[in-house]
């Protein structure tokens, strides 16, 4: 038995609402789709989404690496010995983790369908549904309570809202939302690395002074800043999520070295697929640290991986799933779905996607 192809898939797929951070505003989900076949025509799928302004992956700069690369290098071999091809994987170039996470999500999707069981099955776990909070794109106060209110009336209660486009507002925006969705559903907070240390300490502790409720705040502060990130954590009660500071192992054992988050916030396309994601949730675990597994805005393969991680392996708070609720039609057939505020995985093997477009 041995991989026969690898094939790369460009889609692009529109949102119902616009997606809006501190760091960028898209209406589309821009990703690249990796299949690996084997030598009895089974396919496996993974993805590398599209992020300038987090991983500075391209969709462009994704195809040529699995291209002229990791496809050259994976064809021919067994798929079977997994272990080894995502090693291989994980070094044979440097940077590009959005492309090596497609490659290795693709082939352990491809071993869990050759054995025909689910991914989190093949992950050593057996649960199929996986709660998920969900994003409220930055805005203003009035337009951040309405749209809380809707989200909760769809049955999420853990709001992840973006703020951190200005510090000035944020506090009223937070208050809004609270107000707006009174004492019961869970808030959490992603300035996604938009405020200066002094304003994250000023914006949190008016939050903790108004009694606000505040789960958590990811990544207050430049990703660069592991300084300014500790003189935050080190200020406040609230906890702190590393988010963009963290892309490789290395990158966390500077922070709990540091001791500069409370959290880590660990992502596929950030840290180059499942392989390197296990040992960050284990490195977290093993320092007491808090952990979630998040998503880019991706389709159905690279949020499928994501949860089936988390269904696996378990993590300390709520996950961040909910990249692929925002498209208005799924560019792949099958895969998972929402559920209220939990993403259901298919009892097909693998991912459970039969197709594209």
């Amino acid at each position: 038995m041995s991989i026969a192809a690898v094939r790369t898939h460009r889609l692009s797929a529109a949102l119902h609402t616009p997606f809006v951070t501190a760091l960028r505003r898209t209406t589309t989900v821009e990703t690249l789709v990796v299949e690996v076949v084997d030598s009895d025509g089974c396919s496996g799928f993974g993805e590398a989404p599209q992020v300038w302004q987090v991983t500075g992956a391209s969709v462009d700069g994704s195809d040529a690496c699995v291209r002229e690369l990791l496809a050259p290098l994976m064809t021919g071999r067994d798929p079977d010995d997994l272990v080894t091809r995502c090693r291989e994987v994980r070094r044979a170039v440097a940077g590009n983790e959005a492309a090596k996470a497609a490659v290795d999500v693709a082939l352990h999707d491809l071993a869990a369908r050759r054995l025909g069981v689910p991914l989190v099955r093949l992950l050593g776990g057996t649960a199929l549904r996986v709660p998920t909070d969900i994003t409220l794109s930055a805005g203003d106060a009035d337009a951040l309570g309405a749209t809380a209110r809707q989200r909760v009336g769809a049955g999420f209660t853990i709001l992840k809202v973006k703020v951190g486009t200005d510090a000035a507002g944020d506090l009223a925006r937070v208050r809004a939302v609270r107000d707006a969705v009174g004492p019961g559903p869970r808030i959490r907070l992603d300035a996604n690395q938009g405020w200066t240390p002094r304003e994250a300490v000023r914006v949190i502790r008016g939050i903790e002074d108004a009694e606000l409720d505040v789960e958590l705040v990811e990544q207050p502060v430049p990703r660069w800043d592991l300084d300014g990130l500790a003189w935050v954590s080190d200020r406040v009660e609230v906890p702190i999520l590393a988010d963009e500071a963290v892309f490789a192992t290395r990158d966390l054992v500077e922070v709990i070295r540091r001791r500069a988050a409370d959290m880590v916030n660990v992502k596929l396309a950030k840290c180059g697929g499942l392989t390197p994601a296990r040992t960050l949730l284990g490195l977290a675990e093993a320092h007491d640290m808090g952990t979630l597994v998040g998503s880019m805005m991706e389709t159905q393969i690279g949020v499928g991986a994501a949860a089936s991680l988390v269904a696996a392996y378990g993590t300390t708070a709520v996950s961040d799933l909910d990249a692929a609720w925002w498209q208005a039609s799924s560019p792949v057939r099958g895969g998972l779905r929402y559920d209220g505020a939990d993403v259901v995985l298919p009892e097909a093997p693998g991912l459970g996607v039969t197709g594209l477009g």
